[in-house]
């Protein structure tokens, strides 16, 4: 497997746009369309919240009825959930005058929209946009940076990435980007994000793929608890790799699926380390433990846990909230068996030895904190599973930026 520049135009037949349609935000783009040559398997996983946005109601319906996807056409600044019937009436309209655009099915097109809740599209903007969007679309790998860009609302930077890997003597790519700074929590997924791949695969094995793997990827960070109205993954494959068809449980497919969790991870954690506010990713392991259940269990209650966030944002190693944090999380253990340690690119140090502090330099736990990258790992010394967790520190600014977001 390659890392290789790009995002969402990386893999063949892809393209992108971006534009300025005044949604919410007068000083940025705010629009952004992924469009395939040909049409696309799509493959989907969505919010658990039950209040489910109007964009998420109609990509699950089309994920659902297995529709060829062709063109995903994506908003910032208004969520369009809690609108009612004139919001789902509104992805009607976004369809249709996407398909009239780019000359496709109304039922090839997915929405995805970002950021205040309870207001309604404008939607004379938004189709006004479309024209605009069908106009400059084209495969190149700035325009996909410039869609990466588009979709951001809080976020501080665009998130985008791109695999190559060979299937059955063919080069295949796998580029995705995403969105998510506030109202992150884990509860697949809590944030947008949207990967293309040039594979040629069953509807079966692409859902799978996505499926089995967010488990461990997007569901596997928060920012601060909040799960999202709008969560949406969507996996489109069009198939001009012209790879032998990927069937589920082949080689071929564990292949493809390990350049899957490649992007997606790498995209979970650029939108845990670019939480509101946040100053620092903070990674979690525990490791010794006799389950994933319970190494993931053990690794998001740390993770989410205000208290240690708090302290990470201080560089400060006050582990007792950490073992605290492990406690509560309905795990399992013995408490006076733990071993934890706090690393970073400054270095690594354990700070307890069966759940009781060792003599460790404050000043070398506070270096070791001060990294933009930090790693706890937690050993409950029970088995040999494991799992990590990401989140970030919490600062002042995400009450900053929360306390006016509307406005």
């Amino acid at each position: 497997m390659d890392m290789i520049k790009g995002g969402v135009t990386a893999a063949k037949g892809f393209e992108a746009a971006s534009t300025a349609a005044g949604i919410k935000y007068t000083d940025r783009t705010d629009m952004a369309l992924v469009y395939s040559q040909v049409p696309c398997e799509a493959a989907g996983t969505f919010t658990k919240n039950v209040v489910k946005a109007a964009p998420v109601k109609w990509d699950q319906k089309i994920v659902k009825s297995g529709c060829k996807v062709q063109a995903v056409i994506v908003n910032s600044g208004i969520a369009n959930a809690c609108t009612g019937a004139e919001g789902y009436g509104y992805c009607e309209d976004t369809a249709k005058a996407a398909a009239e655009a780019l000359g496709i099915s109304e039922d090839g097109v997915a929405i995805g929209s970002t950021g205040v809740i309870g207001r309604q599209i404008p939607i004379d903007k938004l189709t006004a946009g479309i024209k605009v969007l069908a106009e400059m679309k084209d495969h190149s790998l700035s325009n996909g940076t410039e869609a990466a860009k588009a979709i951001m609302t809080t976020d501080t930077a665009e998130k985008e990435m791109a695999v190559e890997i060979e299937v059955g003597g063919k080069k295949v790519t796998v580029g995705g980007m995403a969105k998510g700074s506030g109202m992150i929590h884990p509860d697949m997924c809590t944030m947008l994000s949207f990967i293309t791949t040039d594979a040629a695969i069953t509807k079966e094995a692409l859902q799978k793929a996505l499926s089995e793997d967010v488990d461990d990827t997007y569901n596997m960070i928060s920012v601060d608890g909040d799960t999202s109205t709008n969560d949406t993954v969507l996996l489109l494959a069009n198939g001009l790799a012209e790879n032998p068809q990927i069937q589920y449980g082949s080689d071929d497919y564990k292949i493809f699926a390990e350049a899957l969790h490649t992007v997606n991870e790498y995209l979970a954690k650029k939108i845990a380390g670019d939480g509101e506010g946040a100053t620092a990713l903070f990674e979690v392991k525990a490791v010794g433990c006799e389950s994933t259940e319970q190494a993931k269990l053990l690794a998001k209650a740390v993770v989410c846990s205000n208290l240690t966030k708090t302290a990470i944002a201080g560089h400060d190693a006050n582990w007792g909230r950490i073992l605290c944090a492990m406690g509560y999380s309905g795990a399992q253990f013995d408490p006076e068996k733990v071993d934890l340690y706090f690393e970073s690119k400054a270095g690594k140090i354990q700070i307890i030895e069966n759940g009781t502090a060792l003599d460790y330099s404050e000043a070398e736990a506070t270096k070791i904190l001060s990294e933009p990258e930090v790693t706890a790992t937690a050993d409950v010394k029970m088995g040999s599973c494991a799992a990590t967790a990401w989140g970030c520190d919490l600062t002042h600014g995400y009450i900053e930026i929360n306390a006016d977001y509307r406005s």
